[in-house]
């Protein structure tokens, strides 16, 4: 027998407790990437006071998922993670890693916090804690501001002896202040009425562009802040503000409210190390002036830039402003919402290099950069005193190796610049950008040698990461994808627009829609698309309408069917690609509204309303404007209707609103049956307007037929497509939704054979004509027959990379089943000339991979699945036989199981790692 004292018990009890200890904390992979709310990263002058916690796991092969987590959050970084101040969540048995609310005290503007966590893996075992993260918040009140907006009294207009347009002139705004006391720290809090770039001391404030951006600006105005302690000085320091109009005062291609002159408003907050805080704003002490070097800047006709009336010194102590006037100071506007900016900011991302030049005329040169890029140029060129240098842009060249710039429409794309003295200059311009690929000069030293450097392409976007690597075996596929990407890299300049050259360059919403889902494979743009949904809601009518572009540029068009469904599918999408149920509780109130402006509109479920139809689709012969399409406009309406219903009971049922779910799926059903008893025939064959793919693919896509119509109605659909020699015929509404019926209807190999179409219309066709975008039309260009003669000519507009979801999410094979991938569907589908594909992409959970080859009649797939997610993998090949998984013959163990073989595949359930699988195709 054998006896426990009580000392040899104790002794027991702390070896057990010690080893348990040890097990805990085995796992010392600690998290990361952690980021607050929609994906910030340590972000400074942050918007949410109420923020939510999101990380990712070590991609280890020990570590498979989470089963708890603990978040410390603290007013300083020695607090934890032992001694939080502001929130503990304790340990919280649950595998979520994405969205977790913040639940601890009371945040407040200016407030710097600080966060840490640790999480449990299916072992139980405790990781080491993360490193420490941290955000600080904005000013997140009117109340918050003292500051004044200014301006001078006076804002005259320049005319521009170059191009013949006007816009306000450039206003040069400083002051000067002192400092008495050590210094801790400094924030800029900063925005404007138009475009701002600060100096402190001579020195640029942050390396933003375009700034504070476009918003609806009657409604709110986002501002930025900054960290400036290093460029404070003791004693004495000047402040400068450079300050255009921008979208704000510029010429816009429609303006429904009156322009008036751009503003500034500023408030510097320093704290002394002592712990005073001394606050300098904006006021009626500042002094400006209208004479500086930028003469003339639009957003649309470009910068000029005089080096002669440079003002040296401007923004130091030692400049004399003697002959600069007072400004005018205006109380902030009441009725505007001052926010801190919701998405990261426009930034130069990236250089390019001229892969050519080309003298076309004496003293003309022409830069090709090789790529159709969206920003500004770096000028570096031999200039003659006294000499004005032309700067002009262009996406495409002539026959005769021209710049074509008859699809800029009224924008004149030109900028200037005037030397004060022999020798080289440097210029990039700083209010305005372009969307070209060709740079023409003219006006440089007639006596200097051409060189490459004269010109660098400065790209120029909304400062996100690239989330996907696409690879095929087709050099046209590859190219393809690189022609998707830079077709949402140029149309995310702040806001999503349509293009980024002509005069228009605005938030359409039906080419935002389009692009959304494909968008979230190609960039980290959730903070991007949330910014700008909320633009539309402030843009929202009050009975429930949608403008057709955001911000609204006001005008008689108050919404349109397919645009302004933007309300209700982009943030269905975003909480999709996402996870985030935030998106749809900020916008339901809208999605609803937007079904109210639909059913004030209905008579018997059929909408009274304007459409633009299925946007350029390519059809010749019909009698109405080319641009419409021919696919009936009541159908289409319609469709939306459904559509917008349907998304927003599905809405409903995640945000826990049964009662309203039902109500809305009620009257989804409602407006199907009309559908149905409208358009169609008892035999699954449109009876409104002229048949058209695009008429079979809304019914389908939108679930809009019963299962026996919509059987009947697919050899219709497939007849159409047959009746174009298997060319797609869809526009702006029906391309994104092409390739999804087609999978869905089983006719995958179908869809490879239009994808890989090289005669028009197709994707390919334009690759054969040398795009390096995503094209405005289907036949923007040919060799054969020059431009399109149409008014919509644009060489980058990204609706039709609307492909890119199919390509990876089919041809690659990652697709999410459940919101923000938290179950992955990984199932490929060789088809057309490919032998391989490949894609790996950067989700909410970390690299999903799918790379396939096909080889000697073998198919090997190899993937990648994150921690803290399932995947069920799809493998071709003839489920007759054998498969081998990493090297060997399959055998079923704990973290892959066969769920089901067939003719055509094997299916698997896979937990976290990285697998190969080898089967005979």
């Amino acid at each position: 027998m054998f006896i426990i004292t009580s000392n040899r018990l104790a002794t027991v009890i702390l070896a057990i407790l010690f080893l348990v200890s040890c097990s805990s904390v085995q796992n010392t992979i600690p998290p990361h990437e952690l980021v607050v709310s929609e994906q910030f990263k340590n972000p400074i002058g942050f918007y949410d006071a109420t923020p939510s916690f999101s990380w990712k796991l070590p991609q280890d092969k020990n570590i498979k998922k989470q089963t708890a987590y603990s978040i410390v959050v603290a007013s300083k970084p020695e607090l934890l993670p032992n001694n939080a101040d502001l929130w503990e969540s304790e340990k919280v048995e649950s595998e979520q890693t994405l969205f977790v609310k913040y639940k601890g005290k009371k945040l407040s503007s200016r407030q710097k916090v600080y966060w840490q966590l640790k999480f449990w893996d299916q072992d139980k075992k405790a990781s080491a804690w993360s490193e420490v993260a941290n955000f600080e918040l904005g000013l997140l009140h009117n109340s918050d501001w003292q500051a004044k907006w200014i301006s001078l009294p006076k804002v005259d207009k320049a005319k521009s002896p170059k191009t013949n347009k006007t816009s306000y002139k450039v206003q040069y705004l400083r002051n000067e202040f002192t400092l008495d006391s050590k210094i801790e720290s400094a924030r800029l809090y900063i925005t404007a009425k138009g475009l701002f770039e600060a100096e402190i001391n001579g020195k640029k404030v942050g390396d933003d562009v375009m700034a504070p951006g476009w918003t609806p600006y009657n409604k709110r105005i986002e501002t930025l802040t900054y960290d400036v302690t290093d460029h404070l000085q003791d004693g004495s320091n000047a402040i400068g503000i450079a300050l255009a109009e921008g979208w704000y005062a510029g010429r816009l291609m429609l303006r429904g409210y009156p322009k008036v002159s751009p503003k500034v408003m500023c408030q510097l907050e320093v704290k002394y190390t002592n712990g005073d805080v001394k606050t300098f704003i904006t006021d009626e002490s500042w002094k400006a002036t209208q004479e500086g070097p930028i003469v003339y800047a639009g957003i649309y006709d470009g910068e000029q830039y005089d080096e002669r009336k440079e003002q040296k010194s401007w923004s130091l102590t030692s400049f004399d402003p003697t002959n600069w006037q007072k400004v005018v100071a205006e109380d902030r506007d009441t009725q505007i919402s001052l926010t801190p900016k919701r998405h990261n900011t426009v930034k130069s991302v990236e250089e390019l290099t001229p892969i050519a030049i080309t003298q076309i005329d004496k003293g003309v040169v022409i830069f090709d950069m090789g790529q159709n890029m969206v920003g500004v140029p770096r000028i570096k060129v031999p200039m003659k005193k006294d000499g004005t240098l032309k700067i002009r842009f262009a996406e495409m060249l002539q026959q005769d190796g021209r710049m074509y710039t008859k699809n800029y429409r009224g924008a004149v794309s030109t900028d200037y610049y005037t030397a004060k003295e022999d020798g080289k200059i440097e210029y990039q311009p700083t209010f305005t950008f372009h969307g070209f690929r060709y740079v023409e000069l003219s006006g440089f030293d007639a006596n200097a040698t051409l060189d490459k450097s004269w010109v660098t392409g400065v790209v120029q976007h909304s400062n996100y990461n690239l989330n996907v690597e696409f690879n095929s075996s087709h050099e046209k596929l590859n190219q393809l994808q690189s022609n998707i990407i830079w077709g949402l890299r140029g149309n995310t300049l702040d806001i999503p627009t349509d293009c980024p050259q002509r005069d228009e360059r605005a938030g359409w919403t039906g080419d935002a829609q389009v692009i959304a889902p494909t968008s979230f494979f190609l960039g980290d743009v959730h903070s991007f698309w949330m910014s700008w949904l909320q633009s539309v809601r402030d843009d929202q009518d009050e009975d429930g309408a949608v403008p057709v572009m955001v911000p609204s540029l006001g005008g008689k068009l108050k919404a349109g069917a397919g645009w302004s469904d933007v309300i209700t599918i982009v943030p269905w999408e975003t909480y999709q690609r996402t996870g985030d149920v935030g998106v749809l509780e900020e916008n339901y109130a809208s999605m609803k509204k937007w079904v109210g402006f639909y059913q004030s509109n209905a008579k018997d479920h059929i909408v009274k309303m304007f459409t633009h139809g299925d946007w350029l689709q390519p059809y010749s012969t019909h009698k109405r404007d080319e641009r419409f399409g021919i696919t009936s406009n009541k159908l289409i309406i319609t469709a939306h209707y459904a559509h917008s219903v349907n998304l927003t009971a599905q809405a409903a049922r995640v945000l826990g609103f049964e009662s309203e779910a039902k109500e809305y799926e009620l009257l989804f059903h409602a407006i199907r049956d009309v559908f149905q008893d409208s358009f169609f025939d008892t035999q699954g064959r449109i009876i409104e307007g002229p048949e058209t793919q695009t008429a079979y693919l809304l019914a389908l896509a939108f679930d809009l037929l019963d299962d026996e119509l919509a059987q009947k109605a697919v050899p219709h659909l497939l007849e159409q497509i047959k009746l174009t020699d298997n060319h797609l015929r869809t526009g702006f509404i029906g391309t994104p939704l092409l390739p999804l019926v087609l999978d869905k209807i089983g006719e995958t190999d179908l869809m490879y054979e239009i994808l890989f179409k090289e005669t028009y219309p197709s994707w390919f066709y334009s690759i054969n004509q040398g795009a390096t975008t995503m094209w405005e039309r289907w036949n923007s260009y040919t060799h054969k027959d020059g431009f399109n003669k149409g008014g919509m000519n644009s060489f980058n507009h990204y609706a039709y990379g609307a492909i890119g979801r199919w390509m990876y999410e089919r041809i690659a094979g990652i697709k999410p089943v459940k919101v923000g991938y938290k179950e992955i569907e990984i199932a490929p589908i060789p088809g057309g000339p490919l032998t391989s594909a490949s894609a790996t992409y950067n989700s909410p959970y970390g690299k999903v991979s799918s790379s396939w080859k096909i080889v000697n009649k073998q198919f090997n797939l190899d993937i990648i699945v994150p921690p803290n997610t399932t995947a069920q993998v799809f493998v071709p090949g003839n489920a007759q036989e054998t498969i081998k998984v990493n090297g060997v013959e399959f055998e079923s163990n704990s973290d892959i199981k066969l769920l089901s073989k067939t003719n055509k595949a094997f299916v698997f359930q896979v937990n976290p790692g990285i697998y190969s699988f080898e089967t005979n195709y």
